[in-house]
């Protein structure tokens, strides 16, 4: 497949998951649970997340097609899938069930799976492999937001 098809179809699928996390978290962040939780010192304006998901997703989606391209193998799939239903499902258990505990558990899991990305494929990938970055640093920056909830609430 053409690289280019490939940024295509993983740009659907990740904006398509970021659409899909932002439905199941309805409006979790606005609401007063959220808003009343003792928060990191650290955590960005809200006007951030959506800035840093979608440079991410854009990134993540270059990355993607490189990868794919390279090697259209089944861990590669599962892998991104694996990341796909992680991302997505973080969004309900955090927002709308306040399940602050599952919520950083799966954070965590996340990190570590866009971690085996970002380590796994570095010698294929070479250079490419600093598309996936941003994703890394968002999720540790995310991983510790959320692990400052479960500690302070």
């Amino acid at each position: 497949m053409k690289l280019f098809k490939l940024v295509i179809f993983f740009l659907v699928v990740n904006f398509g998951a970021l659409a899909i996390g932002n439905l199941l978290m309805a409006d979790g962040p606005r609401t007063d649970w959220y808003l009343n939780l003792n928060k990191a010192p650290w955590t960005p304006p809200g006007w951030v997340f959506g800035a840093a998901w979608f440079t991410i997703m854009l990134c993540f989606s270059v990355y993607m097609a490189y990868l794919y391209r390279l090697l259209p193998k089944l861990d590669v799939i599962l892998l991104f899938s694996i990341q796909f239903i992680l991302n997505v499902i973080w969004n309900y258990c955090f927002f709308n069930l306040h399940y602050i505990g599952l919520g950083f558990t799966i954070i965590t899991l996340l990190t570590f799976v866009v971690g085996v990305f970002t380590f796994k494929y570095n010698n294929n990938l070479k250079l490419k492999t600093i598309l996936i970055l941003p994703y890394l640093i968002w999720l540790c920056i995310a991983t510790s937001l959320n692990g400052y909830i479960l500690l302070n609430n």
